[in-house]
């Protein structure tokens, strides 16, 4: 078993340090097998390698990397679940990258699109390992100088598809849906303007002369300021049909986003919940979409956050076309300084229930065809500034390419891969990141809270940073109470839910205890299962969360003399700031209770005045 060095971790930066040899291997096509399938069998002086496709060869080739860096038995055949397996891009032209924790773009400079061939042929063959087979290179929020990918950077665009497509990805482009008027000054964007879609229809016919297999537009519209259909009078449906008709002729599609709230909320009028409003959108027009259209939705109902249930909307609708949006980068999960493995949260997502027979995983191929993923690389020289991250979006693929595998056992393939055989190290990294999720929610938002977060950076704490906001980012405590009822009796939001999850989350004695301050308004002397009350249980996550940490920089440094110095420095500089910033949310958010409700903790450890 080979084991990581610091030339291996400069020269390729991801988990797959070698390639195969040539020789012993042989690789067929076997039309047989589904178009993306492999099968792989141990022969007597041979390896074979037989694919669908040259692209069922390619992920047959990645899987024999696996199975000999896990060390199991060689003969065996797969095929992805999930038909569209999408990474989206947030990078600007200017190289910044919208929440972004790994450096600049790995695409963009100075306004233009501007890169090294070799380091993005080496990100197309990271994403082909993992069974990625589309890309968004662009942010969702496309500025008028990002719309220019439509026409000035249209060549350069091409090029990059000519870089990825021999690895089986194709590239697709976000756009801005007021792109006519910010590009050719036309007096609206309407979609049922007849001029308007005659300038779609120009752009959409100049870039398939040049990307044949380009695979369509992301949209984000009437969202955050970003304009749409709905400002021109018309609906959701009008603006993704409209798009949807020009790219059907060249088998494109249109991804939707459902992310569409109030953001100009008032924070005095309880009767608005911001996680009921994709529902209250979309679901009136389930069955208006045209056949090509995919409605995007986040996992969540809110956005990204520590713990929250899922989206209804993944459930509810039955007619139209959905894709699932997770977020490997590190928005609300700690950035890529702190650790959150975000496999046992993805796991969780399949897992949750959609009705009272079916879960998520269930619909995952099915009834929902396609997963999107939010990267979290960058031009840092490990792809993820902080090493153990990789291991997100490794486990986004991997999910991507059959969902029912748990976050253990995806570990269980990423760490002997890029770590090396050496059990201490395979057992001491797994810990830590199975525990990371767990621990990181301790000290911040346990119990489905949510948000309390810095206002812009969304890192370290801030109780009341959102709380008088426009965004719709509320808690509501005071001195006795904390959380938003939603239930039947409250906003009513649990009622989006099938009818037996309304009952599950509606009973305090029924509703998980991890998602209580999600769909609760509590007492502080609400009396958890453990028997504490909700306060103490609180003061003792946050202090546990610290306490962690405190271990986790143990068990690493006990790693040391395994790990080549720029991985083991690389992790540990960052469990450094990871403490300090577990301290901060322990301190701020318990004594920011305290305050309010006048009761210490009952062991009588320091919290402030």
């Amino acid at each position: 078993m080979r084991t990581l060095n610091d030339s291996m971790y400069n020269s390729y930066k991801c988990w797959l340090q070698t390639s195969l040899p040539e020789e012993g291997i042989l690789k067929t096509i076997n039309p047989l097998l589904p178009k993306e399938g492999y099968r792989i069998r141990q022969l007597n002086n041979h390896i074979s390698i037989e694919g669908g496709s040259n692209a069922g060869l390619i992920y047959g080739t990645f899987a024999l990397h696996r199975r000999l860096a896990a060390g199991h038995d060689i003969d065996c055949e797969g095929a992805p679940r999930i038909a569209r397996r999408v990474i989206n891009h947030w990078d600007n032209p200017d190289g910044s990258i919208e929440r972004g924790y790994a450096g600049k773009s790995i695409f963009f400079k100075n306004g233009e699109l501007n890169y090294s061939i070799e380091q993005v042929n080496d990100y197309a063959r990271l994403l082909a390992s993992i069974g990625i087979n589309e890309i968004t290179i662009n942010n969702v929020n496309v500025s008028a100088e990002g719309a220019k990918l439509l026409t000035d950077m249209l060549p350069d665009v091409k090029k990059i598809a000519d870089i990825f497509r021999p690895w089986n990805i194709r590239i697709s482009l976000a756009i801005n849906f007021e792109s006519p008027v910010l590009l050719d000054g036309m007096p609206t964007a309407d979609p049922l303007d007849p001029n308007v879609r005659l300038w779609w229809e120009k752009r959409v016919e100049e870039i398939y002369s040049m990307i044949p297999d380009f695979s369509g537009f992301l949209v984000k519209a009437d969202s955050e300021f970003i304009g749409g259909p709905v400002a021109h009078g018309r609906t959701e449906a009008d603006g993704a049909n409209m798009l949807a008709r020009i790219l059907a002729p060249f088998g494109g599609v249109v991804y939707w986003r459902c992310f569409i709230y109030d953001c100009l909320q008032d924070w005095r009028d309880s009767t608005i919940d911001r996680p009921k409003a994709a529902y209250e959108i979309f679901m009136p027009q389930d069955g208006l979409f045209e056949p090509n259209v995919i409605l995007q939705i986040k996992n969540g109902p809110c956005d990204f956050q520590v713990r929250e249930p899922n989206s209804p909307l993944l459930g509810a609708l039955k007619k139209t076309n959905r894709a699932l949006e997770l977020q490997i980068t590190q928005e609300y999960t700690g950035q890529q300084i702190d650790l959150y493995y975000l496999g046992t949260q993805w796991e969780e997502v399949f897992s949750f229930p959609v009705d009272d027979k079916l879960v998520l995983r269930d619909l995952m191929g099915k009834k929902i065809n396609c997963i999107v993923g939010i990267s979290n690389i960058g031009n840092d020289e490990n792809w993820t500034g902080n090493i153990l991250a990789q291991a997100n979006l490794y486990a986004f693929g991997r999910l991507a390419w059959d969902p029912s595998l748990t976050a253990g056992e995806i570990l269980k393939e990423w760490i002997p891969m890029t770590f090396g055989g050496n059990t201490e190290v395979i057992e001491k990294i797994y810990e830590i990141l199975m525990r990371s999720r767990e621990t990181y929610e301790k000290y911040t938002t346990p119990m489905g809270l949510g948000w309390m977060v810095n206002v812009h950076s969304h890192y370290g704490p801030s109780p009341e940073g959102y709380e008088y906001s426009k965004w719709g980012t509320y808690h509501r405590a005071n001195y006795k109470a904390i959380g938003i009822d939603r239930t039947s009796k409250g906003t009513k939001f649990t009622l989006q839910y099938h009818p037996s999850l309304t009952a599950m989350f509606d009973d305090i004695n029924k509703c998980p205890e991890k998602l209580l301050l999600f769909f609760h308004r509590l007492n502080y002397s609400h009396v958890m299962k453990n028997g504490k009350t909700l306060l103490q249980h609180y003061y003792d996550l946050h202090f546990e969360g610290v306490e962690d940490v405190e271990e986790f920089i143990e068990i690493w440094k006990s790693l040391e003399p395994h790990l080549p110095k720029k991985a083991y420095d690389n992790v540990l500089e960052r469990l450094k700031l990871q403490l300090k910033n577990a301290i901060e949310w322990r301190d701020v958010l318990n004594t920011y209770f305290y305050r309010f409700t006048g009761i210490p903790d009952a062991k009588g450890r320091k919290i402030y005045e």
